[in-house]
């Protein structure tokens, strides 16, 4: 019995060394169509009005330099430059900004992701090379390669977030709490908002499509299941949370985790914490993972379940 346990011991740490495993291990299921050598995209310079062609993980330096902060630990700055890359490969296959420039991506961040090539440093450079052609898939596609800033300590679904519903996203892991909070600046943790009535009824009246008439009440009719407001009535009319946001300005009206929202005076006063959407990554639950010790790969799995990270290109 003793010589048998030592053994299977011994067979145990074999397998270990080896790497091997008791079954065969799966292999993701590659993307068709994608490319397996880096490619050379065309990119609308929406300031110049101008057009060049770039090396995509060039491009991808100045995308995770203006998206987060460049002197970001490198694994942070890591796995956002896997979640860019896999943005900017799902958003070409799509060709969305080729029905706009006729390019294959934009640097207008509100079209696109934003783009900054004099923010690009050493840590960018280290970021972008350690995860070279690296994508995000989910059963042979690309992923949406969503992301915010802060999250506000609870990740919210497509649907909560975005109002996103064209087609199903169950990659994306809604009620990921990562304690974000615990490190983020101070009006990431709490906020609050004056926004002249005369605009909020232009822009009601934008998603609508009908005057809400005089907004003298507002009130929050849903939440998700994340705690942000999907639905608001304001005046006559009821809005979803996610419009109101962009039709209002999503640097103002930081997230929908409002914890107050009321009319007072002329104004709607809004309260909450969090900063974007809360859909897919958080770059500050990305800071504080990253400096726990976290790789890029271990950061984006805690967003995103079930979903591989493949290499494209060498």
């Amino acid at each position: 019995m003793f010589v048998r346990k030592i053994l299977l011991f011994l067979l145990a740490v074999a397998l270990v060394v080896c790497g091997c495993t008791w079954g065969p291990q799966r292999k993701p299921a590659p993307v068709p169509g994608a490319p397996n050598q880096e490619p050379i995209i065309s990119l609308y310079h929406n300031d110049k009005g101008t057009k060049e062609n770039i090396k995509l993980e060039e491009y991808l330096a100045g995308v995770v330099a203006a998206e987060m902060d460049p002197n970001w630990p490198v694994n942070a700055l890591a796995a956002q430059a896997i979640v860019a890359r896999t943005f900017t490969m799902e958003n070409i296959k799509a060709g969305r900004i080729k029905k706009l420039h006729g390019t294959d991506a934009s640097t207008d961040a509100d079209e696109f992701q934003a783009y900054d090539p004099t923010r690009i440093n050493a840590r960018v450079r280290k970021a972008v090379i350690m995860t070279r052609g690296k994508v995000i898939t989910y059963r042979g596609d690309y992923v949406k390669g969503w992301f915010s800033a802060c999250d506000g300590g609870i990740s919210a679904s497509a649907q909560e977030g975005l109002a996103y519903f064209i087609e199903p996203t169950p990659y994306i892991k809604a009620g990921a709490r990562d304690g974000c909070l615990s490190i983020t600046v101070p009006e990431n943790r709490h906020w609050q908002v004056a926004i002249p009535l005369d605009r909020v009824r232009r822009a009601v009246e934008k998603i609508s499509g009908s005057d809400p008439g005089n907004i003298s009440s507002v009130k929050i009719l849903e939440r998700g299941p994340s705690g942000r407001a999907t639905k608001l009535q304001i005046g006559s009319a009821a809005v979803g949370g996610a419009d109101l946001r962009l039709a209002l300005g999503s640097e103002q009206v930081r997230s929908m985790l409002l914890s107050r929202a009321e009319v007072q005076g002329n104004n709607l006063i809004l309260e909450g914490k969090g900063f974007g959407h809360g859909v897919g990554l958080c770059q500050w639950g990305a800071r504080k993972m990253a400096n726990e010790g976290k790789k890029p790969e271990e950061i984006i799995k805690f967003y995103y379940r079930n979903v591989d990270i493949q290499k494209l290109w060498k």
